[in-house]
């Protein structure tokens, strides 16, 4: 079992990763509205929309059930939340990965430190099996997700409910 808080690799100074399984094992300063407030602030300009934030980061701390569960990792410090990553445990395996990162996010002004890097290497090493994401072809962040080890081997195509049926 990997202790619920340790320190980030690759020398990111003074910056603790602390695992939360469930919306009870939340720290008092972190409530389920302030990681989502904060997830869809630093996401900008890629962000969803705070009531899906919402329901991704409740999916994870669902606790592990048939239609839920996964983890989400915080990088706090004195002043709030240096950085968060949301972690979903799809319950497939094979065709569709057993895990999906859905949200990781740095402040702003916490950016070029290697947090990023450091939750989302942390989180790869948490899962049991493979993880997918998703990011738009624009996002610099594609970047940090490829020197941890994604690739890109398929287009994402959907199939929305706003369909034109002529």
């Amino acid at each position: 079992m990997v202790p619920a808080q340790q320190r980030a690799p690759r020398g990111v100074p003074d910056v603790r990763i602390q695992r939360v399984n469930t919306l009870e094992e939340l720290p008092p300063t972190v409530s389920r509205e302030a990681l989502g407030a904060f997830l869809h602030e630093s996401l900008k300009p890629y962000e969803d929309p705070l009531p899906i934030v919402l329901d991704g980061i409740d999916y994870a701390l669902a606790g592990e059930t048939t239609c839920g569960g996964g983890f989400v990792l915080l990088a706090p410090d004195d002043d709030g939340l240096l950085g968060a990553l949301v972690m979903l445990n799809t319950h497939m395996r094979g065709y569709v990965p057993e895990n999906l990162l859905l949200f990781v996010a740095v402040s702003p002004d916490s950016r070029g430190r290697g947090i990023g890097g450091a939750l989302v290497r942390r989180a790869i090493e948490e899962c049991n099996g493979d993880v997918r994401l998703h990011v738009e072809h624009d996002n610099p962040a594609r970047r940090l997700y490829e020197r941890c080890g994604f690739v890109s081997k398929y287009t994402d195509m959907r199939c929305t409910g706003e369909r034109d049926n002529n």
